[in-house]
């Protein structure tokens, strides 16, 4: 029976794992995969949108629509490159800056809430293994 496998117990955890996430980031104003963006500009502002569509490998549509979206809200905007006008960067505005703290606190009571009752060891452990899953 499917219903008993690893990988229908794992899709269905994500589900839920999701929806959640989906609840905590409406009061931010956001949708689920939004933050993901907004991350790799938290850690580097200024990427084009071929960088992102690289780091978050996804296609090109799903970051062209994130971004009319995110542009839509005050979130980021788009501008030249200074040095290079054909080329187009994506930039953070304060009220994008403003979200990192709040997505992040998200994330965090969340994995705490994924891994409530395991040990220290049992948490070393899963991290690991589900490392080993993405390489």
């Amino acid at each position: 029976m499917l219903d008993e496998t690893l990988t229908y117990a794992l899709i269905k955890l994500m589900k839920a794992h999701r929806n959640q996430l989906a609840a905590a980031l409406v009061p931010l104003g956001l949708h689920v995969g939004q933050e993901l963006l907004l991350n790799q500009l938290w850690r580097e502002d200024g990427l084009t949108q071929g960088e992102l569509i690289a780091r978050l490998g996804v296609e090109p549509p799903t970051v062209t629509k994130t971004l009319q979206r995110l542009e839509r809200v005050g979130v980021v905007h788009r501008a030249p490159d200074p040095d290079r006008p054909r080329i187009g960067r994506v930039y953070l505005t304060d009220a994008g800056k403003a979200l990192r703290e709040p997505v992040e606190a998200i994330w965090r009571r969340l994995d705490e809430d994924l891994q409530r009752g395991f040990t220290q060891e049992e948490r070393e452990l899963l991290a690991k293994l589900l490392r080993v899953g993405q390489s």
